[in-house]
């Protein structure tokens, strides 16, 4: 597994992290807890050192069920999480990233995990209402302290990132990007390159789309984020869309297909393609996923295939949304 810097940390990730948000077991439909369990165990063995969960995936559940899934082998990799919710018992109620309360829940992920640090620690989302100072003090202490190895956000913009500088150096920000959400291409990408601050992708399957499971028919769980029919400020799972992006979803398999590999690891090959991204994540929740995901790791997209994908958008009328707004606000 090709291993890639994660921003300024020092540390090092495999190409492909595992994603545990469907291990929250309460936001993306019904898993097997077993099967998910058996498949941390077997990436590390198959050369993933990245995992990344947060405390809100549940919330709290996917933490808990990481940590014995990695058990003896945590040592052996990079350990992600993230805080920034604010919660009413296992209700989430808001965002807040103050001083004191992420300090707090950065002690709670610890426990939680099972872990003496963190080797990095994430705002998942912008507290439009705390300043920046806060949370970023905040880190730079529990960084000091050795509770956390490094630091940085998610889902924050150029703006937001430029002013974490006055109060630390953030390594990382996590934001979703893949085939049908090219927004961060637009500004946040070339920052982080220019920057040396890791980027992590999340959604490199389009939440689904780029399975190749999807019908025009699909139907979510209510337990099942997705039915909501928006995914980050885009339409991505309402009717009239999703009817044109499981006709390039199918398209796109044929010239995957074409090249005697699957759509999944096209659209992760395609995700990791871009040089600045330190790691693509994806959730796998058994063997059979991780052993399709990982033998996307080595492949190269040549020039003419990345133009052929393109043209399968513009023949279908899909936007990527490389102009559009990135969304802020997880609500």
């Amino acid at each position: 597994m090709e291993q890639r810097p994660l921003g300024n940390t020092g540390l090092t990730t495999s190409a492909i992290g595992f994603g545990t948000w469907e291990m929250s077991t309460t936001m993306y439909g019904d898993i097997d807890v077993g099967d998910a369990g058996r498949a941390v165990d077997a990436a590390i063995d198959r050369g993933i050192t990245l995992f990344d969960t947060a405390e809100v995936y549940g919330p709290f559940h996917s933490e808990r069920l990481l940590a014995k899934a990695l058990g003896k082998r945590r040592d052996d990799v990079v350990l992600v999480t993230k805080v920034g919710f604010a919660y009413d018992g296992d209700k989430v109620t808001g965002l807040n990233s103050k001083h004191d309360y992420v300090i707090e829940r950065t002690e709670a992920a610890l426990e939680r995990l099972e872990t003496d640090v963190i080797d990095l620690m994430l705002i998942h989302w912008p507290d439009h209402a705390t300043p920046m100072e806060e949370p970023i003090t905040a880190l730079e202490q529990l960084r000091e302290a050795g509770k956390i190895q490094a630091y940085g956000v998610s889902n924050f913009n150029v703006e937001m990132m430029e002013a974490t500088k006055s109060h630390g150096m953030i390594a990382a920000n996590q934001v979703g990007y893949h085939l049908f959400d090219r927004r961060m291409e637009a500004e946040v990408l070339p920052w982080c390159a220019a920057n040396q601050v890791g980027f992590m992708a999340y959604g490199s399957l389009g939440f689904g789309l780029l399975t190749g499971a999807f019908g025009v028919d699909v139907t979510f769980a209510d337990n099942d984020w997705r039915r909501r029919g928006t995914a980050f400020g885009l339409p991505l799972f309402q009717r009239e869309s999703l009817e044109k992006e499981v006709r390039v979803a199918d398209r796109l398999k044929a010239l995957a297909a074409e090249e005697g590999r699957s759509l999944p690891q096209m659209a992760l090959a395609w995700v990791l393609s871009n040089p600045a991204v330190s790691v693509g994540l994806v959730g796998m929740r058994n063997e059979t996923e991780l052993d399709e995901n990982v033998a996307a790791a080595e492949w190269r997209l040549s020039d003419e295939l990345r133009a052929a994908i393109d043209q399968v958008f513009v023949d279908e009328d899909v936007p990527t949304y490389v102009d559009h707004p990135q969304e802020l606000h997880p609500f």
